[in-house]
């Protein structure tokens, strides 16, 4: 809780120092930017805070981000939407899975199992993508319709990807905070032997858990590619992995797992994508940006070690 706090501030701060200094901050445009810009983060973010908090992490949801909007791309045309995407889905879920039963199972390190599928998921969607983008106006009306997922606005005002957000974090901070299932992922994270002999199946709980987080990056990689009408496999997804991560870190969840604080990520993601937007509309260099997140992601860390001791 008082981590929350402290991003909450940090947050507040940022939009304070906007109010002052950004023309034109307040404009609500700026808010339809900040809810499709965020959408990736938050849902990756949200099943990085429940792997995470058991312990471990995957760098493999910039991949699977890939993977979702290219076989969406390339199958819908013949199965149609919905049969496209719920396709699309099952297979990144069946790639996640994988990877929880190397870890929970086979005892395989996560992050090189999750480094491992970053490589080889990625060059699956390069290959089904045959190299190249694939333009959702060339597919014709399944094309068009997809594309509306990244473009609709509810009542013409409020971004169409509001609805996942919202949908992801009521998901997981139920899953989290008031379910037993929650309880044993967090406590998996806690202390892993322990939690085998009070009859916890790790195993399966960590099945659960990386195909949760596949079926999440999905989803953001679908609407990510509705949101530009391309799917490209060499760029969706890229580095997805790294602000998911951030968000968890600055989000107050411990990286030695034990605890998931699932409404501290939407804070940390909504900080990094304020300090983006900053400087972006203060003409300041990307690079400025990075080295601004990087600052408060190691400052997060140093505050989780400092309450740890």
């Amino acid at each position: 809780m008082k981590s929350i706090k402290q991003n909450l501030a940090l947050l507040l701060f940022l939009i304070l120092i906007n109010s002052l200094f950004t023309p034109n901050f307040f404009q609500w445009n700026n808010l339809n930017n900040i809810i499709t810009q965020i959408c990736p983060t938050i849902l990756c973010g949200m099943g990085m805070t429940l792997v995470i908090s058991t312990g471990g992490i995957d760098i493999s949801v910039g991949s699977v981000m890939a993977l979702a909007g290219v076989l969406t791309a390339r199958i819908m045309p013949s199965v149609g939407l919905l049969a496209g995407v719920l396709l699309a889905v099952a297979v990144s879920v069946l790639v996640g899975a994988l990877a929880g039963v190397m870890v929970g199972k086979l005892k395989l390190q996560a992050m090189v199992i999750t480094l491992g599928l970053m490589l080889g998921v990625r060059g699956v969607a390069q290959v089904l993508s045959g190299g190249r983008d694939i333009y959702f106006n060339k597919l014709g009306a399944v094309g068009e319709r997809l594309g509306l997922w990244g473009t609709y606005k509810i009542g013409g005002v409020v971004p169409v990807q509001i609805i996942p957000i919202l949908l992801a974090v009521a998901f997981v901070w139920i899953l989290a905070e008031k379910t037993v299932l929650g309880r044993q992922i967090q406590a998996v994270g806690d202390n892993i032997k322990s939690s085998s002999l009070a009859g916890i199946h790790v195993g399966r709980t960590m099945m659960f858990v990386y195909g949760l987080s596949a079926l999440f990056a999905a989803f953001a990689g679908i609407f990510q590619a509705a949101k530009v009408s391309v799917a490209a496999g060499s760029s969706l997804g890229q580095l997805a992995e790294l602000d998911a991560i951030a968000a968890v870190v600055i989000g107050g969840t411990p990286m030695s797992g034990g605890k998931a604080h699932v409404l501290g990520t939407v804070v940390g993601a909504l900080i990094m994508q304020m300090i983006t937007l900053t400087c972006v509309m203060n003409n300041i260099p990307d690079q400025y940006a990075q080295v601004f997140k990087a600052m408060i992601i190691v400052f997060a860390v140093f505050i989780q070690r400092e309450r740890a001791r």
